[in-house]
C-alpha cells in the first residue's frame, strides 16, 4: 500500500512538474526573456504579474486594454482588425515560434513600460506596431514582420526611451518610421530617442529607419541584406549614429534628407559593406548617453541571422 501510494504521489508530482514546464518552459515562457539595452533599458512590462494565455481576438484585445500589470501570452496566430490599444505595464509575448497577430496591429498610445516580444506580425491593415502620444519605456524585441500595409514599427508624437532589437523584417516596404511629420517639432524636439540594434532587414525596401527630430538616434549592429530602396534616412533636425552595421547588396545604405524632408545630421562609423554603396553623412550628432557593447561589424550578419526573429528568445 505504501509503495503504491508513493508511486501515486510521484505520478502526481511528475504531472504537476510537466504542467509547470508547459506554462513556463522555453516554448511558452510566462515572462519576457532578457533585458533591454540602449534607450529602453529598465523596461519591465508586466514583470512577474500573473500570466494569461489568449487564443481568441476578444480575449487578446480585452487583455491588452485592461488596467494594471499583466503578462499576455499569445498562443497561435490570432486574427484581429484595426489598431488595438495596449495599456501601460504590459508584456505581450508569443508562445513558441508560430504565434502572433494577423490582420491588425498594436497601438501603444500614451502608455509606459510595455514589452512586445516573440510575435509574428502578418498582413496588417494599418501599422503592425504604432507607438505614439508620448509613450515611454518600450521594448520591441525578437518579433518577425512581413507582408503588411503600412509601417511595421512606427514611433511618433513625442514618444521616447525605446529599444527595437533582434527583429526580422521581410517581404515588406515601409519598415520603421521615427517621427511622422516635419511640422510636429513642438512635440517631437527633445524626444524620439530610440536604439535600433541587431535587427535583420531581409530584402525590404525603405525606412530602416526614416528619422525626424530625434537626436541622438542609435542604429547599430543591424544586418541589411538586399535592401532595395534605402537603409537609413536622417531628416528634419534629426541626428543619427549609424554604427557597426553590416550592409550587403544595399545600393543606398544611408543618406540625409528624404522626399520633401530636409537633411538631418548623420554620422557613420565602423560599418561593413559588401557589394553596397558608401552612404552619405554630415552634420553634428549628439553623443550617445549610455554605455553599450558593440559587435565587430564583420560578425553582425552571422549573429543577426542566427538570433533575430521569433523562436530565438529562449
Amino acid at each position: 500500500m505504501r509503495t503504491a501510494m508513493k508511486r501515486q504521489g510521484l505520478a502526481i508530482t511528475v504531472v504537476m512538474m510537466s504542467a509547470a514546464a508547459l506554462l513556463v518552459g522555453s516554448a511558452g515562457t510566462a515572462a519576457a526573456v532578457g533585458t533591454p539595452t540602449g534607450y529602453g533599458a529598465g523596461t519591465t512590462g508586466g514583470g512577474s504579474a500573473s500570466a494569461v494565455t489568449v487564443t481568441t481576438a476578444s480575449a487578446l484585445t480585452s487583455a491588452l486594454a485592461s488596467s494594471g500589470a499583466k503578462v499576455i501570452r499569445v498562443s497561435g496566430m490570432i486574427a484581429i482588425s484595426g489598431m488595438n490599444d495596449v495599456t501601460s505595464n504590459k508584456t505581450v509575448i508569443g508562445v513558441g515560434s508560430g504565434s502572433g497577430i494577423t490582420g491588425g496591429g498594436l497601438d501603444v498610445d500614451g502608455a509606459t513600460n510595455v514589452i512586445i516580444q516573440n510575435l509574428n506580425f502578418r498582413n496588417w491593415s494599418d501599422d503592425a506596431i504604432n507607438v505614439q502620444d508620448s509613450s515611454t519605456k518600450i521594448w520591441i524585441d525578437h518579433n518577425s514582420f512581413s507582408n503588411g500595409y503600412d509601417g511595421a514599427v512606427d514611433i511618433k508624437r513625442g514618444s521616447d526611451f525605446i529599444t527595437v532589437s533582434w527583429n526580422k523584417f521581410a517581404n515588406h516596404d515601409k519598415a520603421m518610421l521615427l517621427g511622422h511629420s516635419d511640422s510636429n517639432g513642438s512635440q517631437d524636439r527633445g524626444h524620439l530617442r530610440v536604439s535600433y540594434h541587431h535587427n535583420w532587414f531581409d530584402g525590404t525596401t525603405q525606412r530602416h529607419p526614416r528619422v525626424r527630430f530625434g537626436n541622438p538616434v542609435h542604429v547599430y549592429n543591424n544586418y541589411y541584406g538586399g535592401v532595395s530602396g534605402y537603409g537609413v534616412a536622417s531628416t528634419m533636425e534629426a541626428g543619427v549614429l549609424v554604427e557597426g552595421n553590416y550592409f550587403e547588396n544595399t545600393r543606398d545604405p544611408f543618406h540625409r534628407g528624404e522626399g520633401d524632408s530636409p537633411a538631418g545630421a548623420l554620422l557613420a562609423r565602423n560599418n561593413h559593406f559588401v557589394n553596397s554603396g558608401g552612404g552619405q553623412q554630415g552634420g553634428t550628432v549628439k553623443a550617445i548617453p549610455y554605455s553599450y557593447s558593440l559587435d565587430a561589424a564583420s560578425t553582425v550578419k552571422s549573429k543577426v541571422q542566427s538570433g533575430a526573429g521569433t523562436g530565438k528568445v529562449a
